[in-house]
């Protein structure tokens, strides 16, 4: 009977099992990591690791560094989980604090040499081999041109297009005007869309 009862409910068709219980939200998973719950952070660390990653990375441009600073991101939300007050979401929340630790990561540095190697083009493994090539040598190529772009609208463009965040998220994630986000924005592009052109590729990507 108890055997009978621990399996997933079936649909009447008997197609499907229907799921018991949903994912955690990300606002639920930080009230568990404030009471102690171990368990709720490794569920929020595989949620969100790579994204601060390649997030920190744009900014430093150095992986081991970068790895640093991971960890000091995700120990301080360890430490803060109890003190987010649900002003902005929990992922703008998340890279404000990526850019914060970033920086200062920067700051403490002695050596600025920084690479270029920030981000790494998205393949499709369905392509023929040729239509991959054309999307990695796009990819160097883009990735040359973002290189170009001062810090400041490289990370406009990168939380826009990459992280898909609004213009109020980010100027949550800088704490400046909203406005100045719309102005950096409309300059990066412009900007981006020249040093594509110039590189051979048109606009029709942003």
């Amino acid at each position: 009977m108890l055997a009978e009862q621990a399996l997933p409910r079936v649909t009447r068709t008997g197609a499907r099992p229907v799921p018991s219980a949903k994912a955690p939200t990300d606002v639920a998973l930080l009230a568990r990591m404030a009471d102690g719950d171990r368990l709720a952070m490794q569920v929020f660390y595989a949620r969100h690791h790579v994204r601060v990653f390649r997030f920190a990375l744009r900014i430093i441009s150095d992986h081991s560094l970068a790895e640093d600073v991971i960890s000091e991101v995700f120990l301080d939300v360890w430490r803060q989980a109890g003190r987010f007050e649900g002003r902005s979401a929990v992922s703008t929340w998340l890279l404000a604090i990526t850019r914060h630790k970033a920086y200062a990561a920067l700051r403490r540095r002695t050596t600025e040499f920084v690479k270029d190697d920030v981000m790494e083009a998205i393949e499709d493994t369905a392509d023929r081999p040729d239509v991959t090539l054309e999307k990695e040598t796009r990819g160097r190529i883009l990735r040359q041109c973002l290189n170009e772009l001062t810090p400041n609208h490289r990370e406009i463009i990168d939380l826009v297009y990459y992280h898909e965040k609004s213009v109020a998220e980010v100027a949550q994630i800088f704490a400046i005007p909203e406005n100045t986000v719309k102005t950096r924005l409309f300059y990066a592009r412009k900007r981006l869309a020249l040093l594509a052109r110039n590189a051979g590729i048109d606009r029709d990507w942003l």
